[in-house]
């Protein structure tokens, strides 16, 4: 007589007894407490930073982290960081892909040849003095980095790209953001009155504003200030300086990566994988999309909020893991670095057109 053996039906309760799904599961417990933190602040930063739209919503979203964790002691527990450290790599990741369809290479050819000038010529300008005066006022590794390319291309965007590329410390992406604010608030407050002093024409200041302004909010609000055509000129100057995040982002990837190798003393070629990064990819593919017309127009404000929420999502879970000593052990040497290069910058667009 043959026996069979007759096994009771797996319930999905037993099923997370299983060892690859019990760990699954208990990743997405341990990383749930943590996300839904982030979410719920960053559901009160980004209606905030659209009221207050020169601060952004990033801005606003590190600065209610930092509060949220020193007043709250209970969210700094060891059982939210999985969900942080989740949210300031994946979300933020994942935040540069959906911007990418912000950009379209139309409007980018548009610009045309004379303006690249200007434009590479401001960033060299920006890289370059990020490199000199950082090493003369001490201020180096990632904030020195972040510093350096959230001027030289677009802000909170560059910074939170090259922070997904290097790994950032936390009070780097902190100080960066901060400096970049502080001369954007001071951006739209003067440049059009100083446009107007100089004469600027409405192309010129579109030139100046979409070159030497960091975040694209500070660039339309100070282009639309000034004239709508300079605005329009301005936008779109300003959404061309972006696509220099793809060569800027493969640099600091792959010198973080030959870094890593020496440290380890290994002499192997280094993967492709870690010399472009996904989130690059995506950020390329989703630009492209755009381009050929696969992206409705009336899709895009509605990415451009989801992107700007998950970009936001991040810098709160940024604050919320970053240390008040952190921040205190850098000084004011951060700022003074972004007030240099700021004015190197502004200096330098408006001295470049008038050589072209």
């Amino acid at each position: 007589m043959v026996q069979v053996e007759v096994r009771p039906p797996v319930t999905p309760v037993a099923a997370l007894h299983h060892p690859r799904l019990h760990a699954l599961w208990s990743g997405v417990t341990q990383r749930a407490v943590g996300v839904l933190v982030v979410l719920a602040l960053a559901a009160i930063a980004l209606p905030l930073g659209r009221l207050v739209p020169v601060v952004g919503g990033p801005v606003f979203g590190i600065v209610l982290g930092v509060l949220g964790g020193l007043l709250i002691p209970a969210l700094r527990a060891d059982r939210c960081r999985p969900g942080y450290d989740f949210a300031s790599r994946n979300l933020l990741q994942l935040s540069i892909v959906i911007l990418g369809t912000g950009l379209s290479l139309q409007q980018v050819a548009r610009v045309g040849a004379s303006s690249l000038p200007v434009m590479l010529g401001t960033l060299t300008i920006a890289l370059g003095g990020a490199w000199l005066f950082g090493r003369l006022l001490g201020v180096r590794g990632d904030t020195q980095t972040l510093i350096g390319v959230g001027t030289a291309i677009c802000g909170g965007s560059a910074i939170a790209a090259a922070t997904a590329a290097i790994g950032a410390k936390r009070s780097s992406v902190a100080y960066a953001l901060a400096t970049i604010f502080t001369f954007n608030v001071v951006a739209v407050l003067t440049f059009p009155p100083l446009g107007h002093l100089l004469g600027l024409s409405p192309e010129a200041f579109g030139l100046w504003a979409g070159t030497a302004i960091n975040d694209t909010s500070s660039v339309v609000a100070a282009g639309y200030a000034y004239s709508q055509s300079a605005g329009d000129q301005a936008l779109v100057v300003k959404l061309t300086r972006s696509l220099t995040l793809v060569p800027i982002v493969l640099v600091l990837v792959f010198l973080k990566s030959r870094r890593e190798s020496r440290v380890a003393g290994a002499k192997t070629k280094l993967p492709w994988r870690k010399l472009v990064p996904l989130f690059l990819i995506g950020f390329i593919a989703a630009a492209g999309l755009r381009s050929v017309g696969a992206v409705p127009e009336t899709w895009l404000p509605t990415l451009s909020l989801i992107g700007t929420f998950l970009i936001t999502s991040a810098l709160v879970a940024i604050g919320l893991s970053l240390r008040p000593k952190e921040l205190r052990d850098a000084g004011p040497r951060p700022l003074l670095l972004g007030a240099i290069l700021w004015v190197l910058v502004a200096v330098g667009s408006l001295g470049l057109q008038s050589l072209s």
